[in-house]
Protein backbone atom coordinates (compact mmCIF):
# COMPACT_ATOMS: atom_id res chain seq x y z
CA UNK A 1 0.00 0.00 0.00
CA UNK A 2 1.02 3.61 -0.86
CA UNK A 3 0.18 5.93 1.20
CA UNK A 4 1.14 9.59 -0.40
CA UNK A 5 0.06 12.89 2.51
CA UNK A 6 -0.17 16.05 0.01
CA UNK A 7 0.98 19.17 -0.13
CA UNK A 8 0.14 22.94 -0.62
CA UNK A 9 1.39 24.40 -3.87
CA UNK A 10 3.31 27.91 -3.39
CA UNK A 11 2.22 30.24 -6.37
CA UNK A 12 4.13 32.83 -8.40
CA UNK A 13 2.21 35.59 -10.23
CA UNK A 14 4.56 35.94 -13.21
CA UNK A 15 4.20 40.11 -13.15
CA UNK A 16 7.45 40.81 -13.50
CA UNK A 17 10.97 39.09 -14.33
CA UNK A 18 11.51 39.11 -10.72
CA UNK A 19 9.32 37.10 -9.53
CA UNK A 20 10.62 34.38 -12.53
CA UNK A 21 14.15 34.16 -10.30
CA UNK A 22 12.03 33.93 -6.94
CA UNK A 23 9.95 30.81 -8.58
CA UNK A 24 13.40 29.70 -9.56
CA UNK A 25 15.27 29.60 -6.36
CA UNK A 26 12.33 28.37 -4.36
CA UNK A 27 11.80 25.27 -7.10
CA UNK A 28 15.49 24.84 -6.42
CA UNK A 29 15.37 24.80 -2.62
CA UNK A 30 12.68 22.29 -3.00
CA UNK A 31 14.83 19.81 -5.42
CA UNK A 32 17.52 20.01 -2.53
CA UNK A 33 15.06 19.35 0.17
CA UNK A 34 13.83 16.22 -2.14
CA UNK A 35 17.33 15.20 -2.38
CA UNK A 36 18.14 15.81 -6.05
CA UNK A 37 21.70 16.14 -7.33
CA UNK A 38 23.31 18.83 -9.08
CA UNK A 39 22.06 16.94 -12.69
CA UNK A 40 18.19 16.59 -10.85
CA UNK A 41 18.33 20.00 -9.45
CA UNK A 42 19.72 21.55 -12.99
CA UNK A 43 16.73 19.75 -14.70
CA UNK A 44 14.22 21.57 -11.70
CA UNK A 45 15.68 24.73 -12.48
CA UNK A 46 15.68 25.04 -16.27
CA UNK A 47 12.12 23.67 -16.50
CA UNK A 48 10.97 26.92 -13.89
CA UNK A 49 13.01 29.35 -15.72
CA UNK A 50 11.24 27.84 -19.13
CA UNK A 51 7.52 27.58 -17.86
CA UNK A 52 7.76 31.49 -15.77
CA UNK A 53 9.52 32.55 -18.73
CA UNK A 54 7.12 31.75 -21.29
CA UNK A 55 4.14 32.89 -18.56
CA UNK A 56 5.99 36.03 -18.62
CA UNK A 57 6.11 36.68 -21.94
CA UNK A 58 3.13 35.22 -23.73
CA UNK A 59 0.37 34.59 -20.99
CA UNK A 60 -2.45 37.01 -19.70
CA UNK A 61 -2.50 36.50 -15.48
CA UNK A 62 -0.33 33.71 -15.89
CA UNK A 63 1.33 32.32 -12.42
CA UNK A 64 3.42 29.20 -11.74
CA UNK A 65 2.66 26.50 -8.68
CA UNK A 66 5.64 24.53 -7.13
CA UNK A 67 5.48 22.15 -4.50
CA UNK A 68 6.97 18.89 -3.63
CA UNK A 69 6.01 15.45 -2.95
CA UNK A 70 8.60 13.09 -1.07
CA UNK A 71 11.39 13.09 -3.89
CA UNK A 72 9.05 14.76 -6.74
CA UNK A 73 9.17 18.59 -7.37
CA UNK A 74 5.64 19.56 -9.23
CA UNK A 75 5.58 22.27 -11.50
CA UNK A 76 2.34 24.01 -13.22
CA UNK A 77 1.87 27.15 -15.46
CA UNK A 78 -1.28 28.16 -15.73
CA UNK A 79 -2.64 30.88 -17.50
CA UNK A 80 -5.95 32.87 -18.50
CA UNK A 81 -5.23 33.25 -22.05
CA UNK A 82 -4.29 33.67 -24.77
CA UNK A 83 -4.13 30.07 -25.59
CA UNK A 84 -2.10 28.12 -27.84
CA UNK A 85 -3.76 27.70 -31.67
CA UNK A 86 -1.06 24.72 -32.73
CA UNK A 87 0.11 23.12 -29.67
CA UNK A 88 1.72 20.51 -31.35
CA UNK A 89 3.80 23.18 -33.15
CA UNK A 90 5.00 24.70 -29.49
CA UNK A 91 5.57 21.14 -28.65
CA UNK A 92 8.00 20.58 -30.90
CA UNK A 93 11.70 20.74 -29.78
CA UNK A 94 13.50 23.96 -30.15
CA UNK A 95 10.57 25.74 -31.56
CA UNK A 96 10.74 29.40 -29.49
CA UNK A 97 8.48 32.95 -29.93
CA UNK A 98 10.18 34.77 -27.77
CA UNK A 99 13.81 34.07 -27.78
CA UNK A 100 13.91 32.42 -24.63
CA UNK A 101 17.25 30.83 -23.07
CA UNK A 102 15.62 27.53 -23.50
CA UNK A 103 14.21 25.69 -26.06
CA UNK A 104 10.54 26.44 -25.00
CA UNK A 105 7.71 23.57 -24.24
CA UNK A 106 9.92 21.13 -25.97
CA UNK A 107 12.44 21.46 -23.84
CA UNK A 108 10.00 21.37 -20.57
CA UNK A 109 8.68 17.85 -22.42
CA UNK A 110 12.26 16.51 -22.66
CA UNK A 111 13.67 17.34 -19.49
CA UNK A 112 10.73 16.35 -17.37
CA UNK A 113 10.04 12.84 -15.95
CA UNK A 114 5.97 13.86 -15.87
CA UNK A 115 4.53 15.96 -18.63
CA UNK A 116 1.23 16.91 -19.85
CA UNK A 117 -0.30 20.29 -21.28
CA UNK A 118 -3.99 21.30 -22.63
CA UNK A 119 -4.97 24.70 -24.29
CA UNK A 120 -7.48 25.93 -25.44
CA UNK A 121 -8.48 29.98 -27.38
CA UNK A 122 -8.97 32.39 -25.98
CA UNK A 123 -8.94 30.81 -22.15
CA UNK A 124 -5.55 29.40 -21.93
CA UNK A 125 -3.25 26.60 -21.20
CA UNK A 126 -2.21 24.84 -17.85
CA UNK A 127 1.21 22.91 -18.39
CA UNK A 128 2.15 20.25 -15.79
CA UNK A 129 5.95 19.10 -15.09
CA UNK A 130 7.45 16.36 -12.72
CA UNK A 131 10.78 16.07 -12.14
CA UNK A 132 11.88 12.73 -9.85
CA UNK A 133 15.11 12.40 -7.85
CA UNK A 134 17.24 10.09 -10.06
CA UNK A 135 14.62 10.01 -12.72
CA UNK A 136 13.25 6.86 -10.61
CA UNK A 137 9.03 7.48 -10.92
CA UNK A 138 7.12 6.29 -7.63
CA UNK A 139 6.90 2.97 -7.09
CA UNK A 140 2.93 2.52 -8.12
CA UNK A 141 3.29 0.43 -11.11
CA UNK A 142 1.16 -2.28 -9.28
CA UNK A 143 -1.80 -0.14 -8.25
CA UNK A 144 -4.56 0.02 -10.81
CA UNK A 145 -5.80 4.00 -10.18
CA UNK A 146 -3.74 7.30 -10.23
CA UNK A 147 -4.49 10.46 -8.60
CA UNK A 148 -3.12 13.98 -8.59
CA UNK A 149 -4.16 17.46 -6.68
CA UNK A 150 -3.22 21.02 -6.48
CA UNK A 151 -3.60 23.25 -3.16
CA UNK A 152 -3.56 26.99 -2.78
CA UNK A 153 -2.90 29.30 0.50
CA UNK A 154 -5.56 31.46 1.14
CA UNK A 155 -4.35 34.84 0.13
CA UNK A 156 -1.80 36.25 2.48
CA UNK A 157 -1.70 33.36 4.60
CA UNK A 158 1.65 31.00 4.58
CA UNK A 159 0.02 27.62 5.15
CA UNK A 160 -3.33 26.14 3.97
CA UNK A 161 -5.77 25.36 6.46
CA UNK A 162 -6.87 22.95 3.67
CA UNK A 163 -5.23 19.05 3.69
CA UNK A 164 -5.52 15.80 1.74
CA UNK A 165 -3.87 12.57 1.46
CA UNK A 166 -4.67 9.55 -0.12
CA UNK A 167 -3.57 5.83 -0.73
CA UNK A 168 -3.16 3.23 -3.48
CA UNK A 169 -3.69 -0.60 -2.94
CA UNK A 170 -4.23 -2.85 -6.01
CA UNK A 171 -6.75 -1.79 -7.34
CA UNK A 172 -8.28 0.17 -4.49
CA UNK A 173 -7.61 3.40 -3.36
CA UNK A 174 -8.51 6.26 -0.67
CA UNK A 175 -8.88 9.75 -0.72
CA UNK A 176 -9.02 12.02 2.53
CA UNK A 177 -9.76 16.00 1.52
CA UNK A 178 -10.04 18.19 4.92
CA UNK A 179 -11.13 21.60 5.29
CA UNK A 180 -10.30 23.53 8.65
CA UNK A 181 -12.61 26.53 9.89
CA UNK A 182 -11.40 29.50 8.53
CA UNK A 183 -8.07 29.41 6.89
CA UNK A 184 -4.50 30.00 8.69
CA UNK A 185 -2.25 27.94 11.58
CA UNK A 186 -5.51 26.83 13.19
CA UNK A 187 -7.01 25.39 10.47
CA UNK A 188 -4.33 24.09 9.28
CA UNK A 189 -3.88 22.19 12.22
CA UNK A 190 -7.39 20.83 12.28
CA UNK A 191 -6.80 19.28 8.94
CA UNK A 192 -3.87 17.57 9.74
CA UNK A 193 -5.43 16.04 12.67
CA UNK A 194 -7.76 14.38 10.12
CA UNK A 195 -4.97 13.48 7.85
CA UNK A 196 -3.20 11.54 11.00
CA UNK A 197 -6.30 9.39 11.45
CA UNK A 198 -6.53 8.64 8.02
CA UNK A 199 -3.29 7.92 7.29
CA UNK A 200 -2.64 4.69 10.34
CA UNK A 201 -6.01 3.19 8.37
CA UNK A 202 -6.99 4.61 4.94
CA UNK A 203 -9.22 2.13 4.32
CA UNK A 204 -10.96 1.80 7.43
CA UNK A 205 -14.54 1.72 7.04
CA UNK A 206 -16.32 4.90 6.24
CA UNK A 207 -18.37 5.40 9.25
CA UNK A 208 -15.29 4.17 11.30
CA UNK A 209 -12.91 6.82 10.33
CA UNK A 210 -15.36 9.64 10.51
CA UNK A 211 -16.15 9.26 13.94
CA UNK A 212 -12.30 8.54 14.57
CA UNK A 213 -11.62 12.11 13.09
CA UNK A 214 -14.44 13.55 15.34
CA UNK A 215 -13.28 12.69 18.09
CA UNK A 216 -9.82 13.64 17.34
CA UNK A 217 -10.65 16.93 16.04
CA UNK A 218 -12.50 17.36 19.34
CA UNK A 219 -8.92 19.49 20.60
CA UNK A 220 -8.83 21.70 17.16
CA UNK A 221 -11.14 24.58 15.78
CA UNK A 222 -12.97 21.67 13.49
CA UNK A 223 -13.30 20.90 10.06
CA UNK A 224 -15.35 19.59 7.39
CA UNK A 225 -13.93 16.43 5.93
CA UNK A 226 -15.10 13.68 3.12
CA UNK A 227 -13.61 10.26 2.73
CA UNK A 228 -14.21 8.47 -0.26
CA UNK A 229 -12.96 4.68 -1.13
CA UNK A 230 -12.71 3.50 -4.86
CA UNK A 231 -12.93 -0.28 -5.79
CA UNK A 232 -11.99 -0.37 -9.47
CA UNK A 233 -12.88 -4.06 -9.39
CA UNK A 234 -16.32 -3.72 -8.19
CA UNK A 235 -16.86 -0.49 -9.92
CA UNK A 236 -18.03 1.61 -7.05
CA UNK A 237 -16.89 4.21 -4.68
CA UNK A 238 -18.03 4.09 -1.15
CA UNK A 239 -18.41 7.65 0.87
CA UNK A 240 -19.15 9.66 3.73
CA UNK A 241 -18.27 13.18 5.61
CA UNK A 242 -19.39 16.18 7.24
CA UNK A 243 -19.55 19.52 5.93
CA UNK A 244 -19.36 21.13 2.06
CA UNK A 245 -16.65 18.91 0.88
CA UNK A 246 -17.62 18.49 -2.20
CA UNK A 247 -17.52 15.22 -4.78
CA UNK A 248 -18.76 14.72 -8.07
CA UNK A 249 -18.21 11.73 -10.28
CA UNK A 250 -17.74 12.92 -14.10
CA UNK A 251 -17.83 10.77 -17.57
CA UNK A 252 -18.68 11.67 -20.92
CA UNK A 253 -22.05 10.58 -20.37
CA UNK A 254 -22.83 10.77 -16.25
CA UNK A 255 -22.27 13.56 -13.41
CA UNK A 256 -23.48 12.56 -10.23
CA UNK A 257 -22.92 14.70 -6.97
CA UNK A 258 -21.64 12.93 -4.04
CA UNK A 259 -23.24 14.60 -1.25
CA UNK A 260 -22.38 14.00 2.32
CA UNK A 261 -24.40 15.44 5.61
CA UNK A 262 -24.08 18.38 7.43
CA UNK A 263 -22.35 18.92 10.81
CA UNK A 264 -18.15 19.89 11.33
CA UNK A 265 -15.94 16.93 12.34
CA UNK A 266 -14.82 17.99 15.62
CA UNK A 267 -17.75 20.50 16.86
CA UNK A 268 -21.00 18.73 15.55
CA UNK A 269 -21.68 15.97 13.29
CA UNK A 270 -25.14 13.46 12.71
CA UNK A 271 -25.10 10.14 12.95
CA UNK A 272 -22.76 9.57 10.23
CA UNK A 273 -24.32 7.35 7.19
CA UNK A 274 -21.97 6.22 4.79
CA UNK A 275 -22.95 5.78 0.86
CA UNK A 276 -22.06 4.22 -2.37
CA UNK A 277 -22.46 4.88 -5.84
CA UNK A 278 -21.68 3.34 -9.07
CA UNK A 279 -18.23 3.95 -10.51
CA UNK A 280 -18.84 4.24 -14.79
CA UNK A 281 -15.25 2.98 -16.38
CA UNK A 282 -13.76 6.00 -17.46
CA UNK A 283 -14.99 8.43 -15.08
CA UNK A 284 -13.43 10.88 -13.05
CA UNK A 285 -13.85 11.22 -9.26
CA UNK A 286 -13.08 14.77 -8.19
CA UNK A 287 -13.18 16.47 -4.49
CA UNK A 288 -12.93 19.47 -3.32
CA UNK A 289 -13.15 22.12 -0.92
CA UNK A 290 -15.08 25.39 -0.96
CA UNK A 291 -12.66 27.55 -1.77
CA UNK A 292 -13.38 26.01 -5.48
CA UNK A 293 -17.18 27.51 -6.92
CA UNK A 294 -19.33 23.89 -6.69
CA UNK A 295 -21.63 25.24 -9.90
CA UNK A 296 -18.70 24.55 -12.67
CA UNK A 297 -19.75 22.37 -15.73
CA UNK A 298 -18.48 18.85 -16.38
CA UNK A 299 -17.96 19.43 -20.06
CA UNK A 300 -15.08 21.42 -18.26
CA UNK A 301 -13.34 18.38 -17.35
CA UNK A 302 -14.78 15.96 -20.54
CA UNK A 303 -11.79 16.60 -22.37
CA UNK A 304 -9.37 15.17 -19.63
CA UNK A 305 -10.30 12.35 -18.59
CA UNK A 306 -8.06 9.94 -19.61
CA UNK A 307 -4.49 13.02 -19.08
CA UNK A 308 -2.81 13.18 -15.81
CA UNK A 309 -5.57 13.70 -12.98
CA UNK A 310 -3.27 17.03 -11.79
CA UNK A 311 -4.36 18.24 -15.11
CA UNK A 312 -8.00 17.99 -14.79
CA UNK A 313 -7.67 19.41 -10.78
CA UNK A 314 -5.42 22.61 -12.14
CA UNK A 315 -8.12 23.23 -15.24
CA UNK A 316 -10.54 23.39 -12.47
CA UNK A 317 -8.65 25.72 -9.83
CA UNK A 318 -8.16 28.21 -12.44
CA UNK A 319 -11.70 28.75 -13.64
CA UNK A 320 -13.30 28.88 -10.89
CA UNK A 321 -11.19 29.20 -7.77
CA UNK A 322 -12.89 31.82 -5.80
CA UNK A 323 -9.61 33.42 -4.70
CA UNK A 324 -10.65 34.29 -1.07
CA UNK A 325 -10.43 30.52 0.99
CA UNK A 326 -8.27 28.15 0.78
CA UNK A 327 -8.67 25.75 -2.31
CA UNK A 328 -7.92 22.32 -3.12
CA UNK A 329 -8.94 20.13 -5.77
CA UNK A 330 -8.42 15.89 -5.52
CA UNK A 331 -8.93 13.68 -8.81
CA UNK A 332 -8.63 9.92 -8.93
CA UNK A 333 -9.19 7.64 -12.15
CA UNK A 334 -8.40 4.54 -13.28
CA UNK A 335 -5.54 4.07 -14.89
CA UNK A 336 -5.60 3.28 -19.05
Amino acid sequence: MEVIRGTAHASFPLTEQSRLGEARRHATQLAREAGMDDVDAGRVALVATELATNLLRHAREGRLLVCRHEATVELIAIDQGPGIADLGRSLADGYSTGGTPGTGLGAVRRLADDFDITSSVPQGTVALARIHAGRVRRASGAHALCAGAVSLNAPGESVCGDAWCIAHDGERGSILLADGLGHGPMAAEASAAAVEVFAKDPFADCRTFVQQAHARLRATRGAALAVMHLDAAAGVVRYAGAGNVLGRLISGVSDRSLVTQHGTAGLTIRTVEPAQVEWPQHALLVAHTDGIESRWQAQTLVPLLQRDPTLAAAVLLRDHCRGRDDATVVVMRRKD
